[in-house]
């Protein structure tokens, strides 16, 4: 597979294979637990839940819903009553849904009472275990990818062996290549975010306010169906530094810069990070410039990323302290930095394995590997204002293909 293509189910063409997928990346969590020593792993992680089971997890009070998969591959899972009701009639690939103790989150932080946090605690914990006991698995290690210190004594209380640390790293080998399907919903959603940038192009007009274009386009992303859990668009003096509020009220006026970032849009979970700028009219020279530059340093990156490349080398591609304008922000050292230039995976968060980055990639170096899928995203003032660009891409043997394909050559210009 290797192009986008409709988003409904049909028989005659293979498309993204929901099942295959499903399939493909249980095996790999599974394959990892074995790897870990362990015989069971605790997920309460959301990303985590949805890659093993692949349920729609979109959040909730907190620990209301929780995985637990076991060294034949078999997979328990709680939920709250009406989300388990609904799993047992829309997920016949899980056979053992049960309903949740909510022992974290809201529910015990709500609740006002430390007895009460204790008997949801216990009462979480003693529905793992009782699940463990079902499938003989007591005696086992356990791993658990969120180490909540009152969750883990409430299990050694009652004699599990639970293990944090190996899970969170056999979760996270697992999951930072990616699939053929998972690739192609990460292709699937830059194409979804095009349609909200063309979106951009034909409702950005003198007068409209920022609110109104980003609703423009957020309403075209649902449409294809995508799920926007984040992203905004800024133009003229919002556009540099980043506006702390995001998305305002403020209107747009000739001869602004006006960039879209369309990030945590999400399509069957697999979430987007992608920038692109847009001029009001014919961009000023100060603005072509700043353009070149943040373009010509995003390649710069994208031509250094190959597999066995480590992210220390990698990153000597981003702009150094004086190409960060350090002296505008006062700030002496890369960390300080956050989000300006870097490069961070795509899956079914908006931020996994790697992260490319000045402020820690040098000390603390990880190989890129085929099959990660990554953002990359630079940014450039021009006078008060600035510009942000960003790319999609999956690492192949040879390099990187893009997965973005709005036009990046230029400003795309917008004729009011």
């Amino acid at each position: 597979m290797s192009g986008t293509r409709g988003t409904m189910a049909v028989d005659w063409e293979a498309r993204i294979d929901v099942k295959r997928m499903r399939d493909e990346r249980k095996s790999r969590a599974l394959e990892r637990m074995r790897e870990a020593g362990l015989g069971s792993m605790l997920l309460l992680d959301d990303p985590n839940i949805r890659y093993v089971t692949g349920l729609a997890m979109t959040g909730g009070s907190g620990a209301d819903h929780y995985s637990l998969l076991l060294e034949d591959g078999q997979v328990v899972h709680w939920d709250t009553a009406d989300h388990a009701s609904n799993q047992r009639y829309n997920c016949p690939w899980l056979d053992d849904i049960r309903y949740a103790c909510p022992g974290l989150g809201n529910v015990p932080r709500a609740s006002g009472s430390d007895s009460a946090r204790r008997f949801l605690l216990d009462t979480m914990a003693q529905s793992v275990v009782d699940a463990l006991d079902e499938y003989g698995l007591a005696k086992e290690p356990m791993g658990i990818d969120v180490a909540n210190g009152g969750l883990l004594d409430a299990f050694e209380s009652k004699g599990v062996d639970v293990r944090p640390e190996p899970c969170v790293k056999a979760m996270e080998s697992a999951r930072k290549t990616k699939t053929d399907d998972e690739i192609e919903c990460l292709r699937q959603v830059a194409a979804i975010c095009e349609a909200g940038f063309q979106a951009v192009v034909e409702n950005a007009k003198p007068g409209a306010r920022e609110s109104e274009v980003w609703g423009d386009a957020v309403r075209e992303m649902w449409r294809h169906g995508a799920m926007v859990q984040g992203g905004y668009l800024t133009s003229g003096p919002n556009t540099w530094p980043k506006h702390q509020a995001n998305t305002t009220d403020r209107m747009i006026r000739p001869g602004d810069l006006v960039y879209a970032d369309c990030y945590n849009v999400g399509y069957l979970g697999y979430r987007s990070c992608y920038y692109r700028t847009f001029s009001m009219g014919e961009p000023t020279q100060a603005q072509k410039d700043a353009y070149e530059v943040a373009r010509d340093n995003l390649y710069a990156v994208l031509d250094e990323i190959e597999p066995g490349k480590t992210t220390d080398e990698i990153s000597m591609a981003f702009p150094d302290m004086e190409g960060e304008h350090a002296d505008y922000y006062g700030a002496s050292d890369h960390w300080q930095l956050t989000t300006n230039h870097w490069a961070h995976g795509l899956g079914l968060q908006l931020y996994e394995v790697p992260l490319i980055w000045r402020g820690l990639s040098p000390d603390h170096p990880i190989e890129i590997e085929e099959g990660m899928t990554m953002a990359v995203e630079t940014q450039e003032p021009a006078d008060r204002q600035g510009v942000r660009v960003e790319e999609m891409v999956v690492v192949r043997d040879d390099g990187v293909e893009l997965l973005s394909q709005w036009p990046v050559e230029e400003i795309t210009v917008i004729d009011y």
